[in-house]
């Protein structure tokens, strides 16, 4: 089975834009590309998971976000960096979908197709509902990347590089500072 890091986009590899709903507003967060490649070459699954509730509201079409996925792919794959799939929950915080996170739903499935262990597995992101999700899904940790943290009980990164450090640290039985 292969061990995975579920990463979500939005404020962790990208620039955290509201809605983003065009190519021509992502953009890759420095060190993305970087942590991304280190992933890769640790033999982790690397897999983005995202809510994207601005097709719910009308903001943009599943076409536009494909157009954006595809755009993400590309600056990753210039940089020599690659991510093996990406799942996403279309659907608006209120419809009670099961696949909008922290609801394990796009994980599983994730784990289903890759051939993921979720407790050989983490997750990186940049909310309380990532971390949430990674507790929901049996992935063995999760790491908070941002200054904004809530819940103390997972390691706190600056950025999505040291992110990666605290996983890999993690994955290789390390104390956390």
């Amino acid at each position: 089975m292969n061990r995975a890091v579920f990463i979500d986009r939005d404020g962790t590899i990208a620039r955290d834009v509201p809605y983003c709903s065009r190519p021509e507003d992502f953009e890759l967060l420095p060190g993305a590309a970087e942590g991304i490649r280190i992933l890769n070459e640790q033999g982790f699954k690397v897999v983005v998971v995202t809510n994207q509730s601005g097709i719910a509201r009308g903001y943009f079409t599943e076409e536009m976000l494909t157009q954006i996925h595809q755009k993400m792919l590309r600056e990753l794959a210039r940089r020599g960096a690659h991510i093996d799939a990406i799942y996403y929950c279309p659907h608006h915080p209120d419809d009670g979908c099961d696949c909008r996170k922290p609801k394990p739903k796009l994980v599983l499935q994730a784990a289903r197709d890759l051939n993921i262990d979720l407790a050989q597995s983490y997750v990186i992101g940049d909310s309380e509902m990532d971390i949430e999700l990674a507790r929901q899904a049996g992935c063995a940790g999760a790491v908070w990347v941002g200054q904004q943290a809530v819940n103390h009980t997972v390691p706190i990164a600056t950025s999505f590089v040291e992110a990666v450090a605290y996983v890999l640290k993690m994955w290789n039985g390390g104390a956390l500072p």
